[in-house]
This record gives C-alpha cells, sequence and structure tokens, in this order.
C-alpha cells in the first residue's frame, strides 16, 4: 500500500542491511512515520509484545523473520549448539502474545524447515528465503481476501442502486496489521479502487486506539471516505439504517467459526445481528486454529497491563504524551481480545473465497485441514 504516496510493505529486509528486519514503529502513527529496524531476537520480542508492530498476519511475519534473526546470532556468537539456540529464541518469541495464532504458526513452521540442518549458514539462507516466502504469501492472502470481499460490497452496491455502501469495522485490520492490503480493508480497498462507493465507520478501538491512529491513517492515505466513532456508537447507526454491513479481521477462528478479534468486536457482531446487518470476519488460512472448536472457552485472552485503560496517548503538537484519566487509585481490567460465536457471524472472507461461519463450509473450503 501506499504511504505518502510511496508503496511499502509492512515489514522488509533492507536491501543495503540484510541483518536488519525493518517495520514501522506504530506506536509513533499517526503523527509520525519511524522506520524500526530489528536486529536481535530480544528487539523483535519487545516489539512484538510491546507493540511496536500488531495484527496477528504481521506478528507471524515478524516471528518468521526473528528465526532468521536467531540463526545470525548464533553465528555472531558462536554457539555451538546453534538449533537448541534458536529453538529457545523460538519459545521467546512464541511467548509475547499468546492470542495471535499466527506468530506460533509461523514460528513453528520455520523451526520445521531448520531443524535437521547442520550447518549453520545453510540455516541463516534458509531462514531468509523461508521468511520472505511467508511475507510474500501472506501479502496475496490478502489480496485474493480483497478480490473475494469486493464481490460482497459490489452486491450491496447494487442493492442500493450505486448508493455509497457503510460499512463498519473494528480495530485496524489493514496493510498495517498485516504485509500488505490488510484482513477487513483489503475488500474496501479493493471495491474502492474498483470504482464502488464506499464509506467507512471507523470504531476509535479503545484502550489503544488502533482504529483512531491507524485504520484512519491508513484510510486517508489511500483516499477512503471515512468517519471516525467513538466505539460506543456503532448500535446506534445500525439502528438508524446507516450501517450496510461490518466487517473485522481476526487473532485467531476455531475450525468451528469462532473468531477471536479486538476486544469490543462481540458486541458490534450483537448489534448487528438484532438490526439485521450482514457481519463477516475476513482472516488468511494461517488464522485458523484447527485445532480448536469451541472459542469462548478454549481461545487463550490476553491480559494486557491495566494502564492502557487507565491512561490515553494523544500528541500534544510537539511529541505523544500520556495523560491520566481516571483515579490513580482505582483498578482497571485490559482484556485485549473477545470472541464472536460462529452463530453471529455471516461470513468469513478467506484467500480461497467466502463461506459460512461453520465447520462443514470451512472443512469444504479447507479439505486438508478435514
Amino acid at each position: 500500500m501506499k504511504l505518502n504516496g510511496k508503496y511499502y510493505r509492512s515489514v522488509w529486509i533492507d536491501e543495503s542491511d540484510k541483518e536488519a528486519v525493518c517495520i514501522f514503529d506504530q506506536r509513533e502513527l499517526p503523527f509520525k512515520v519511524v522506520i524500526k529496524k530489528l536486529r536481535t531476537v530480544e528487539q523483535a520480542a519487545i516489539a512484538i509484545k510491546d507493540m511496536h508492530l500488531r495484527g496477528a498476519p504481521l506478528i507471524g511475519a515478524v516471528g518468521a523473520f526473528s528465526i532468521y534473526l536467531a540463526a545470525l546470532e548464533a553465528k555472531k556468537n558462536n554457539v555451538e549448539n546453534f538449533l537448541s539456540f534458536i529453538e529457545d529464541c523460538a519459545d521467546k518469541i512464541k511467548k509475547t502474545r499468546p492470542t495471535a495464532v499466527n506468530l506460533m504458526w509461523a514460528v513453528d513452521f520455520m523451526i520445521a524447515k531448520i531443524r535437521d540442518m547442520q550447518n549453520l549458514d545453510k540455516v541463516i539462507a534458509v531462514s531468509l528465503e523461508e521468511a520472505e516466502k511467508i511475507t510474500a504469501e501472506d501479502a496475496e492472502m490478502s489480496r485474493q481476501i480483497g478480490i473475494h470481499g469486493a464481490k460482497l460490497i459490489r452486491e450491496i452496491s447494487k442493492k442500493k442502486s450505486g448508493d455509497t455502501v457503510n460499512i463498519l469495522t473494528h480495530c485496524n485490520a489493514g496493510w498495517l496489521a498485516t504485509v500488505d492490503y490488510g484482513t477487513a480493508l483489503a475488500p474496501i480497498y479493493e471495491a474502492f479502487n474498483q470504482g464502488i462507493k464506499v464509506h467507512v465507520w471507523v470504531d476509535e478501538t479503545r484502550p489503544r486506539n488502533q482504529g483512531a491512529r491507524l485504520t484512519a491513517f491508513e484510510l486517508s492515505q489511500q483516499g477512503v471516505p471515512h468517519t471516525l466513532i467513538a466505539d460506543n456508537t456503532g448500535g446506534h447507526l445500525m439502528q438508524h439504517e446507516m450501517v450496510d454491513m461490518v466487517i473485522v479481521g481476526s487473532d485467531r477462528t476455531t475450525r468451528c467459526g469462532d473468531v477471536a478479534n479486538k476486544i469490543g468486536t462481540y458486541l458490534k457482531a450483537l448489534a448487528a445481528k438484532d438490526n439485521g446487518i450482514p457481519f463477516y470476519a475476513a482472516l488468511p488460512s494461517s488464522t485458523f486454529d484447527w485445532s480448536l472448536r469451541d472459542g469462548v472457552k478454549e481461545i487463550p485472552i490476553e491480559e494486557r497491563d491495566s494502564d492502557e485503560v487507565k491512561y490515553i496517548e494523544g500528541y500534544n503538537g510537539k511529541k505523544i504524551v500520556k495523560v491520566l484519566l481516571t483515579n490513580e487509585s482505582s483498578n482497571a481490567l485490559n482484556y485485549g481480545f473477545d470472541v464472536t460465536p460462529a452463530k453471529l457471524v455471516d461470513g468469513i472472507i478467506t484467500e480461497r473465497g467466502v463461506c459460512a461461519a461453520n465447520e462443514k463450509a470451512l472443512m469444504k473450503m479447507f479439505p486438508e485441514f478435514a
């Protein structure tokens, strides 16, 4: 996607410095564009855990590159048992964010590729090659999600005789959350590029405000009409027929179609169901956890620092500052995600197409996991 008119992906290897994994430090957006270079596993772990980057597909891609960084560290430090060292690094990376399944999938995939290798230089070469394959595949999956999802938007546009399709989304599931294109935003970008009139209602997404800071930024960069709203506004808009569809991303989805996404998604799904508005989740196949059936009971929900609820960050014209919102002595609880049961999901948009949110439909689309 484009940033200030220039094409970027959200993670890449610096051509002039092959030992650096580059990301945008999303904590600085939209006020400042900062490119951060990750050179060690420790730096990658901090970047993932402290949300210098976020979004399940992007976390997975950076997790894959972390194995490459681990191999480089093993060589620099003359580690004798380098495979054991790399596996320890892999465990460290996997523990940074427990809900996003892409991270575990990518890291385990990388370890499986190098586990039996006896030559460290070959491990370095193969880990870089495989990490770059994962990023390329993620970008292509997102592109396909956009193509399939745009068909749903076009159908609504036809029913409205070409009038604007109003789409509500929650959190950030655009190119900043993936390698490129996005998940929930990919269909919107594709529809917009096809000339379909779209308008996006952007939830602010408390407590970290990824919608306000990232989704609105992305949409403005691409020229897509949008309006920022407080998180609790969506239900009112739905009641007054101001929302035509809801599209969200996912951090983990079960084989039966339960969708874990940013906290607050479940409430949007309930409001959509009550008002007869279609609710879709858009995600690549790497976001499915095929081992789980009951998302509410089985998906681990990350609990983050309560200060994210008690404080808010904003730009004062010179720098980003942190401001206390409540009594300093008050307790706060900060779950990062919730689970929307499959019965509230009208369809799942994947790189292979759109299907119903149930095991039978998903197994038909992904028979290799049946």
